[in-house]
C-alpha cells in the first residue's frame, strides 16, 4: 500500500472516530467502554428533572435487559426489536393507541442515552445504532377546546363536592386564565405572585420562565391561598394541613368529576384540556400572535417563523386578551372589546 493510500485510510479511520489500534485488538478498545448497568445512572444524574422522570422507566428497562452488555454492542436490529417489545408490553388504558407512547418514549430514551455516549467518546457514529431506528409517527392529539356548557357542568361539579372544593376551584380557575401546565402550577412560589400588576410567574418546559397576567380575582385568592405555604420559596399550592399537592390531586379532580359526569370520563377529560380551551378561545377572538404569547410558546425558528418573531404579542395585548376573557379589568389593560367571557367566570 502506497504512502498516499495509508493517508488516505488513516484520515477515513478518523472521521470514523477509529482508532488503528482498534482494529489490531478490538478486546482491548471495548474495556474502557461501560455497561448498560454502569452508563444508565449516570446518564440518570445527568438530566432535568423532566427528561428524568419521562425516561427513567425505559433507562432501568434497558439496564434490566442487558446489563453486562457494553453501549457498543446491540446491532440497530435489536434496539428496533426492544422498541416494537415496548410497544407490544405497553399497559392498556383506556386512552391508550396501540403502544405508540411507550414506543416513542423508548426511542427517545435510547437517543438520548447515545447522545451522552458519543459526547463521551464511548461510541462512534459508526456504532451509534440508536441513529438507525424508528420513531413511531405522533397520532393528531385528540384533545379540543370545551365548550361553554361543559365548562359549566365541570364548574358545578368542581365546586360542589369532594374534599377541599376551594383548592380545586382555584386549581381549575388558574389553569383556565393562564392556560399553564399542570407542572408550571406546581412549580408556583408565594414569592412569584406580583400582586401590584396582577402577574404571576410561571416556569415553563425547558427551564423556560414568563409572566404570566392574572384576574385580581384570582391574584386575591392565590394570595390568600398562600398563607398555606410556610417559606414564600416553596411550593404554593397545598392542602389544608400545608402539605403539598402533587399530580395525584389533579388525578383525584378528573375522576370526581368523571363520575358525576360520564362524557368526561369517556372522552378522558384532563387540565390539559383546559389549556385548549383558552388558547382557542384567545386565537378566534384575537390572533395567532397573542395566542402563542398566551401559552408561551417558544420563539420560532427558520425562515418562515421570521416574521413571528417581529410580531411577537406584549403582555399588555395579553393583560387585554386576559381582561376580556375574565370579564374584568387588569392594571395592564383597557377594556375596549365587547366580546363574551367563558362560562367559567362570572360576573364581578
Amino acid at each position: 500500500m502506497s504512502t498516499n493510500e495509508l493517508e488516505v485510510a488513516r484520515l477515513f479511520l478518523e472521521r470514523l472516530g477509529i482508532h488503528p489500534e482498534e482494529l489490531l485488538n478490538p478486546t482491548t478498545a471495548d474495556a474502557g467502554i461501560p455497561t448498560f448497568d454502569e452508563y444508565v445512572p449516570r446518564v440518570t444524574a445527568a438530566v432535568s428533572h423532566g427528561t428524568r422522570r419521562t425516561y427513567i422507566p425505559y433507562w432501568r428497562h434497558i439496564a434490566e435487559r442487558w446489563p453486562d452488555r457494553r453501549l457498543n454492542e446491540p446491532s440497530a436490529l435489536e434496539l428496533q426489536t426492544l422498541v416494537e417489545e415496548t410497544r407490544h408490553n405497553a399497559v392498556v388504558r383506556r386512552n391508550s393507541r396501540d403502544g405508540r407512547s411507550a414506543a416513542e418514549h423508548m426511542v427517545g430514551a435510547l437517543r438520548c442515552m447515545y447522545r451522552f455516549a458519543a459526547n463521551d467518546g464511548f461510541v462512534s457514529a459508526s456504532y451509534n445504532s440508536s441513529l438507525h431506528i424508528n420513531k413511531p409517527r405522533r397520532l393528531p392529539s385528540t384533545r379540543r377546546a370545551l365548550s361553554p356548557r361543559q365548562l359549566a357542568q365541570i364548574n358545578h361539579v368542581t365546586t360542589t363536592t369532594g374534599n377541599d372544593p376551594d383548592l380545586d376551584t382555584l386549581l381549575l380557575r388558574l389553569h383556565l386564565e393562564t392556560a399553564c401546565r399542570t407542572g408550571s402550577a406546581l412549580a408556583l412560589r408565594p414569592e412569584d405572585l406580583d400582586t401590584e400588576q396582577c402577574l404571576i410567574r410561571l416556569h415553563g418546559k425547558g427551564g423556560t420562565v414568563h409572566w404570566q397576567p392574572v384576574s385580581p380575582t384570582l391574584m386575591n385568592r392565590l394570595s390568600t391561598h398562600s398563607e398555606r405555604s410556610p417559606d414564600p420559596g416553596e411550593q404554593l399550592l397545598r392542602y389544608r394541613n400545608r402539605r403539598r399537592i402533587t399530580r395525584r390531586r389533579y388525578d383525584y379532580i378528573w375522576q370526581r368529576i368523571g363520575r358525576e359526569l360520564p362524557w368526561v370520563a369517556t372522552q378522558q377529560i384532563s387540565t390539559h384540556w383546559l389549556r385548549h380551551t383558552t388558547l382557542t378561545w384567545v386565537e378566534r377572538n384575537f390572533n395567532y400572535a397573542i395566542a402563542r404569547a398566551f401559552a408561551a410558546h417558544a420563539e420560532p425558528t427558520g425562515q418562515d417563523g421570521a416574521t413571528l418573531i417581529y410580531t411577537r404579542a406584549t403582555t399588555e395585548e395579553v393583560a387585554m386578551a386576559l381582561s376580556i376573557l375574565t370579564g374584568e379589568q387588569h392594571p395592564l389593560a383597557s377594556l375596549d372589546h365587547q366580546k363574551t367571557p367563558l362560562t367559567l367566570f362570572p360576573p364581578t
